[in-house]
């Protein structure tokens, strides 16, 4: 049941739910993820970020992602993360994906701008969604050289009208890469925000909020709220318990079941939380 963004954001929007994208990087959690929205009977998002792709690149990722999402019984979005170029763009569209995200956040408003409505207008082009950024959501990592800025309601309502983009990702107080739940939500400016755009809002660095405020999160305008480094540490250290508790083993299927256990487990957590 391969779909775009558009279709699961704009009623996400509507409904006391947000549908999560959970960042994937290969076969060991995108199955843990799809059964994990199979038993909640719930779309989901999976997302690619260029991390993953470097590591392994399109022509092998996005089959795997694809055959996924079209063999599910629930909705589920393909959907490339922080593309940081039309290029990057171009070719997830081009490998199948069903979504994009350029991620101009870095930029002026202005460039940004420009920018975004080129790729938008191609992606729309091929029958596929487009997310980009307005504000900065930063990165907990020092080594990690990226501005943080919250959004301007103002800059948000002029960067949807002149892109056109299906959904828009806005800084409100997450931070990406949080490995404890201590991000602090600024819910004013949320709505201030959502009541200057009428297309769908986006989450990013969600593995560091309070359940109590992921919770409020889907209960506004967001449709989409993006999860990685929650799954990430939930196979990492599952993973590791496996490998000191048998020191012997060599071969790693063996090792993975315990870990991908561990991630539909949290993937169904999320879930629950989000409003399914």
């Amino acid at each position: 049941m391969l779909v775009t963004l558009k279709l699961l954001a704009d009623e996400a929007a509507k409904r006391d739910y947000a549908v999560p994208a959970f960042n994937i990087f290969g076969y060991e959690d995108i199955i843990p993820v799809i059964r994990a929205a199979e038993q909640k009977n719930a779309p989901v998002i999976l997302a690619a970020n260029i991390p993953a792709i470097q590591h392994m690149p399109l022509p092998y990722l996005a089959p795997l992602m694809l055959q996924a999402a079209r063999t599910a019984s629930v909705p589920v979005c393909v959907h490339l993360d922080h593309g940081k170029d039309r290029q990057a763009c171009v070719d997830a569209i081009a490998n199948g994906f069903s979504s994009v995200m350029y991620d101009g956040s870095q930029l002026t408003l202005e460039e940004n701008i420009r920018r975004t409505k080129d790729i938008a207008d191609y992606a729309h082009r091929h029958g596929v969604s487009i997310e980009a950024e307005i504000g900065s959501v930063g990165y907990s990592d020092p080594s990690i050289k990226m501005k943080h800025q919250l959004s301007d309601p103002d800059e948000v309502e002029q960067f949807v009208r002149e892109t056109g983009v299906d959904a828009v990702a806005v800084s409100v107080g997450t931070v990406h890469r949080m490995e404890t739940q201590e991000a602090s939500i600024d819910f004013n400016l949320l709505e201030r925000i959502q009541d200057k755009v009428n297309v769908p809002l986006v989450i990013h660095g969600s593995s560091g909020v309070p359940d109590d405020q992921l919770r409020k999160l889907a209960s506004y305008r967001v449709a989409k709220i993006n999860i990685g480094t929650a799954l990430r540490m939930a196979f990492g250290k599952t993973l590791r318990e496996e490998m000191e508790q048998k020191p012997g083993a060599f071969d790693r299927i063996s090792l993975f079941g315990r870990p991908m256990a561990a991630v539909e487990e949290t993937a169904l957590h999320k879930f629950t939380i989000l409003g399914f």
